[in-house]
């Protein structure tokens, strides 16, 4: 992008207006985090609701202190070894910062973008942006600017292309308010990195008993598609066992799309794969980050082919595969 586009979506970030931009997980959809009424526009356009809290992104540590009232030692070992990148870190928030963005709570989820066009805007801007997914509230996210012009066409009046998304599931959110570090939200940074990290143990909100919407994704409906979405297993023979079944089973005339790893879609014959569509590969069975990049594009395609029927198949619930599973029981619960 030029830098004459790039001042103009910083204007318009300093106009009160929100701007769609890519990062490495997800693209966000920006307006400044600081302007209530800018960030009341953001969750017009997508539909989302009010109590749902927004990820504030900065740019450099120094924008820390318009954002965080507290910034312990923890927070500092964390941001150096994991920023920028993929890991929101929930901490107090600073009064300046207004409830629009953290749903009324005291706290603040913040983060550094790791793309380069993201940096650049935020520092062009001048400004710390709040941006949850360029989508639809409660569809697939956007892994490139082309989702995010079918969701949000005519609704911003700025998309900017930075390519594929290269993480393409949103953030690891990890809450440093609580006793001991709870991961609120898996994400492309794991647990057993964060452990290894912190020297101690981290807890998932499950394990915490944590109900209360600090982190997107935790109360409303997230990542679903129009289909219904029936996860089927990480075993390719199993999987084509109940993928089988599902055909046998199927009403007529629905339209079935599977979403599976290489292995599992070469055992299927060539009736199969006539009645599937679209037949979309996650990637290697032992590539649990590949099929993590690639599952919302999976998903956004399926609906586009109107599939009443996603079967997405399963990875190991650990490491980035905690994300994907994560995402995956989320849309199949509609």
């Amino acid at each position: 992008m030029s830098g004459e586009s790039l001042a103009s979506a910083a204007a318009l970030l300093r106009a009160g207006e929100p701007v769609a931009f890519p990062t490495e997980t997800v693209y966000g959809l920006g307006a400044n985090a600081l302007d209530a009424g800018a960030c009341r526009r953001i969750f017009a356009v997508k539909g989302r609701p009010a109590d749902n809290p927004l990820i504030v992104h900065i740019a450099g540590m120094e924008r820390l202190r318009d954002v965080c009232a507290v910034w312990p030692p923890e927070a500092r070992l964390l941001a150096v070894r994991f920023w920028p990148g993929p890991l929101t870190l929930v901490l107090p928030r600073q009064k300046g910062v207004p409830p629009e963005v953290t749903g009324g709570l005291d706290t603040v989820g913040v983060r550094m973008p790791d793309h380069p066009l993201a940096l650049a805007l935020i520092r062009t801007a001048g400004l710390p942006l709040a941006a949850p997914s360029a989508n639809l509230s409660g569809k697939p996210s956007p892994t490139t600017a082309d989702h995010v012009w079918r969701d949000l066409q005519g609704r911003i009046p700025l998309i900017m292309d930075g390519g594929p998304c290269r993480v393409g599931l949103e953030s690891t959110v990890l809450d440093l308010t609580a006793g001991s570090p709870v991961i609120l939200r898996p994400g492309g940074v794991t647990k057993e990195e964060l452990e290894q990290a912190l020297g101690k143990a981290v807890m998932t909100a499950d394990e915490a008993g944590e109900s209360a919407p600090k982190a997107p994704g935790m109360k409303y409906r997230h990542y679903a598609p129009q289909g219904r979405v029936m996860p089927i297993s990480a075993d390719s023979a199993a999987a084509g066992r109940q993928i089988a079944e599902q055909l046998r089973t199927v009403r007529p005339g629905e339209r079935v799309a599977l979403l599976a790893t290489d292995e599992t879609l070469a055992g299927l014959d060539a009736a199969q794969r006539a009645r599937l569509t679209p037949v979309f590969s996650l990637g290697g069975a032992r590539r649990p980050a590949q099929a993590a990049a690639r599952l919302f594009t999976g998903l956004r395609l399926a609906d586009e082919s109107r599939a009443g029927l996603i079967l997405v198949q399963e990875t190991e619930d650990s490491g980035v595969g905690s994300a994907f599973m994560n995402r995956l029981r989320k849309a199949a619960r509609g």
